[in-house]
């Protein structure tokens, strides 16, 4: 038996970030293009952008420079404070798992049928 939990940032009271939108920054991070990721992750690339333009929005900061196509393609990087962003969101959600093991174990260590 094991805990399973969800976390994810609320804007007034619109979602903003959670594990698939961080998912969807790291496949931008690795392929360097919003559409390579949005392939990646089985989404559309507009659903990719809706999500980047969102986050942006409500989060008040840039998270993806974009340099639009041409003979090569075009190019997509996480900015700095995407990465400081995805830091602090992962320690956050590493720590809570840490947490709720902790407390599972706690008031379930003698299991359910006791």
């Amino acid at each position: 038996m094991e805990i399973k939990s969800k976390l994810w940032i609320e804007v007034d009271g619109e979602p903003v970030f959670g594990r698939g939108r961080m998912i969807l920054l790291k496949a931008i991070d690795r392929y360097g293009s919003i559409n390579q990721a949005a392939k990646e992750i089985n989404i559309s690339y507009r659903k990719a952008w809706g999500y980047i333009k969102a986050m942006e929005e409500r989060l008040g900061i840039r998270l993806v420079e974009r340099h639009r196509g041409g003979r090569n393609g075009g190019e997509a990087r996480l900015t700095e404070e995407a990465r400081r962003f995805l830091k602090r969101y992962e320690t956050l959600e590493d720590e809570i798992r840490d947490f709720a093991d902790r407390k599972f174990k706690k008031i379930f260590k003698e299991g359910v049928r006791k």
